[in-house]
């Protein structure tokens, strides 16, 4: 069963169960293109957006309070999840986004036409230009709607799970602070350190990256909204962006203003680009630590086999009691999907022509599957690695005895020179470095044991000279 949907192009059949109306179904049509769906969390964005826009309208009379009160009902619907099935557009369509911004005009229409028992199609209470869409443009909505969804996901979602992967590695860094092991530059043995002092480094890293992503969150308070076509405004009256975005601040929990540089905001999407970049430099992070951690774990016995990773699934078909290091491999996966994502999203930032952007879909699409993944690879590599690796104490102190970087120490005893010359007998005869500083008579038994701590290396060592 059908029905007949108008637009200014004239008539078009639309399905008789769905809410949207005539653009939507031409986009349907002429833009199926890929599986990739305009990325979920732009609905809600969107009817956050709609609802502030509704509020602002009726506070200056322009919109009758009684059709207000209706969008704000049907926002509420949409921002619920009730109506998800109704926003099935691409997100390879038109560069400016104009047919979601359409999409949830006409549905929220149309759902306003059901509610007061009207036929869907015929717009009335609500018209999806006239009223929904009063004093806006795509042009000024869609930016509006992009920053309110990244700003969301980063709040909501990606903050959260960093800080929670941050701590969890933290927690293990506070449990190794006293397991000395040996150090690695170049993937060669270097001078001791802790496993909790890396493990520190990691937990670090993440706290960088969260105060990176809390300022790039911050960038996209200021709002589009109100420019309408180009910036200036047209079509709306002195003060309705700044009660709309008051609006959205208000819903959302977020500090969001009315953008004073609406040109900007509108003529290109750099706090967008420079969130992107802050979620890649946050996969690089994640890349690295993921990667850390499967090196220090290879082995068992024929490598590293310093950690001892959870033991989550069978790791090969062949192979019986073969265990790999999963978790790691899918972080360190997504982390280059998102790194990729940077490339796409600095390209179309940098392609805005004149007055307006036409890439804002593809950014969207790839900053949100960027925050995704990030949360998701992030709350999974907490659960079902982190918490439950465990050090493989006998293997590091067995390296560590071995050591033949521990004679850095014996360098202000003995000098440079020398120490390498106990490195390199060492080498050469198998010995530990003690047993070739004593069989090179360069220090005695004890005179070694005193300089050559692996604990007294882990800081700042020497003496400073008396004045």
């Amino acid at each position: 069963m059908s029905r007949i949907e108008t637009d200014g192009m004239g008539q078009i059949e639309v399905a008789d169960d769905v809410l949207w109306g005539a653009q939507t179904q031409r986009s349907l049509k002429y833009f199926s293109i890929g599986r990739e769906l305009m990325p979920r969390e732009m609905i809600e964005a969107y009817a956050i957006m709609k609802r502030a826009c509704a509020t602002a309208n009726a506070a200056s009379g322009r919109l009758s309070q009684d059709r207000a009160a209706l969008i704000h009902t049907v926002c509420d619907e949409i921002m619920s999840g009730q109506h998800d099935r109704m926003f099935p557009l691409h997100v390879w369509m038109t560069g400016s986004g104009t047919q979601f911004n359409m999409n949830v005009n006409e549905v929220i229409a149309n759902r306003a036409s059901q509610l007061t028992g009207n036929a869907l199609g015929s717009k009335t209470p609500l018209h999806p230009n006239d009223h929904v869409n009063m004093a806006q443009s795509t042009n000024c909505n869609f930016p509006t709607a992009m920053h309110v969804a990244a700003a969301l996901g980063v709040e909501r979602r990606l903050i959260p799970a960093l800080t929670k992967l941050r701590d969890a590695i933290a927690a293990k860094a506070e449990d190794w602070k006293d397991l000395v092991k040996v150090g690695r530059t170049h993937l060669q043995d270097a001078v001791p350190i802790t496993l909790g002092q890396e493990w520190h480094g990691y937990a670090g890293m993440l706290t960088d990256n969260i105060a990176r992503l809390e300022a790039a969150r911050d960038g996209l308070f200021p709002l589009a909204l109100g420019g309408t076509a180009l910036g200036t405004g047209v079509n709306t009256d002195p003060g309705f962006d700044t009660r709309a975005c008051t609006e959205i601040a208000r819903l959302t929990g977020l500090g969001f203003t009315a953008g004073e540089n609406k040109f900007a905001l509108q003529g290109a999407h750099d706090a967008l680009v420079h969130l992107s970049g802050c979620l890649r430099t946050t996969a690089g992070s994640l890349f690295k630590i993921a990667n850390d951690i499967r090196l220090l774990a290879c082995g068992p016995r024929a490598g590293f086999g310093e950690l001892l990773l959870p033991e989550n699934e069978p790791g090969s078909s062949i192979m019986p009691g073969k265990i790999n290091p999963t978790q790691a491999e899918a972080l360190s996966m997504l982390a280059l999907q998102v790194m990729s994502n940077d490339v796409a999203v600095g390209l179309g930032g940098a392609s805005g022509m004149i007055d307006m952007n036409v890439y804002k879909p593809l950014m969207i699409h790839n900053i949100m599957q960027g925050i995704t993944l990030l949360h998701d690879g992030s709350e999974n590599f907490r659960q079902h690695l982190v918490e439950g690796t465990r050090a493989n104490e006998a293997r590091i102190k067995q390296a560590l005895g071995q050591s033949l970087v521990l004679v850095t120490a014996l360098s202000p005893a003995i000098g440079y020179d020398k120490a390498a010359q106990v490195a390199h007998y060492a080498m050469e005869k198998d010995l530990s470095p003690k047993d070739a500083a004593l069989e090179l008579g360069f220090m005695t038994a004890e005179d070694y044991d005193r300089v050559a701590d692996p604990r007294l290396m882990l800081s700042p060592n020497i003496k400073p000279a008396r004045s």
